[in-house]
């Protein structure tokens, strides 16, 4: 996909998604996420199927907040090793945008959209579009008669 292709995805989005103001997606954004697919800015996409970490992303009152990644478990229960990329929000131009930065690199996010069960988010550095499901943990519980 082109450029003018993804500049078209974006605006498409973001005009499916124009009622939703940044303080109405805010709150949507906190939580378990794992990447349904990815839109490559060259237009090509990568779905996943499985993962096998996801995201999860708190926000505080002070609009910062951190994104860690998580490996579920069989017992409901997420392996981490605590290492997290601590970011801070800003609301720009009817925008909602997410600041990194980390020892090794600096980048922006903007959420183009988020609801209960969606999260998308457009990394502005190489202009790839993250679309996150919201994570569901497994059920194995065992019957026993």
């Amino acid at each position: 996909m082109t450029y003018k292709k993804l500049f078209i995805l974006i605006i498409t989005i973001a005009f499916f998604n124009c009622s939703s103001t940044p303080n109405d997606v805010l709150p949507q954004v906190s939580g378990y996420w794992e990447i349904d697919e990815v839109t490559l800015s060259d237009g090509s996409k990568r779905d996943y199927n499985f993962n096998d970490t996801i995201d999860y992303i708190e926000i505080s009152d002070s609009l910062s907040g951190f994104r860690r990644k998580l490996k579920p478990n069989f017992s409901g229960t997420f392996e981490t090793s605590n290492n997290e990329e601590r970011f801070n929000i800003k609301i720009e131009n009817d925008s909602l945008n997410i600041y990194y930065k980390t020892p090794f690199a600096q980048w922006k996010e903007t959420v183009l959209s988020a609801n209960e069960s969606q999260l998308i988010i457009l990394n502005n550095t190489n202009k790839d579009v993250y679309i996150y499901k919201r994570y569901e943990s497994f059920d194995l519980k065992l019957e026993t008669e």
